[in-house]
Parts: C-alpha cells; structure tokens; sequence
C-alpha cells in the first residue's frame, strides 16, 4: 500500500458520486497557522492522508504518524516524538481509504513539526506543519 497523499485539512468530507465513485471535499490544507495565544500552547490540527491498495495485495496495513521537530526521518530513533499514533485499518483491494489524525501539538516556541506518516514500515511521507505568532 502506498500513501497518495497527506495535508494538514481544516475539514475534510466525503460524498457520493455518479458511477458510482466518491469525491473527497477538502477544505483548508494547510501547512501553518498563527497561533491563537502565545507560546508555549497546544495546537490540533487534523491531519488527513489518503492511501491507495493495489489489487494483489491484502488490504490490512497499519497507518503511522509520528510528529517530530526534525525532518531527517534517518534520525529518527535519535530523538523524543513530540506525538504518535498508529491505527490498523483494511481496504478493499483496489481501492482508496483515508486516516484521518488529530495531533495535540505542544509548541514551547514558533517553528515547525513533521508528521512522519507510513503504511506498515514503507518509506516515510513527510509533512511540514509551522506554527506562526498569533496574528495582529
């Protein structure tokens, strides 16, 4: 299985289509915010990642997030993840499904976390998520 794509959403939903066929409305990706209050804070942005199962494959894998403050997913046994989550999931054969992850980020000042995300233990998708000052 393999990890289409991910994005850090505002609101995420999915819809009927004719054929039949899904649509997947995606609103406010994003890879910052400004802060509601200054640092040190929690923000939770949802973070969704969609994931394709070729035909000859099962469909049962293991979906992982670890949210670090380094990018180099090689160094990744070196530090403390600032958060994780690992979820099992099936899909069909063929077939897209979505996980869709709340992160409790702690930010003791500005700057930027990344969402390492995998299916089983395949390569790492990295997302940049960047916490800015609260807006004037």
């Amino acid at each position: 299985m393999q990890i289409v794509a991910a994005l850090f959403v505002e609101n995420f939903e999915m819809r009927q289509a004719p054929g039949p066929s899904t649509r997947i409305d995606i609103t406010g990706a994003m890879f910052s915010m400004a802060a509601d209050s200054p640092t040190p804070t929690v923000v939770s942005p949802h973070l969704v990642a969609l994931i394709h199962c070729p035909p000859d494959e099962s469909g049962s894998g293991v979906f992982e997030v670890v949210f670090r403050s380094g990018r180099d997913p090689e160094s990744l046994d070196e530090s403390e993840p600032v958060a994780r989550n690992v979820s099992p999931f099936t899909v069909e054969p063929g077939r897209f499904t979505y996980r869709l992850v709340r992160g409790e980020l702690p930010f003791d000042d500005y700057g930027t976390i990344y969402a390492h995300c995998r299916v089983d233990r395949g390569p790492w998708t990295i997302v940049p998520f960047t916490l800015l000052p609260p807006a004037d």
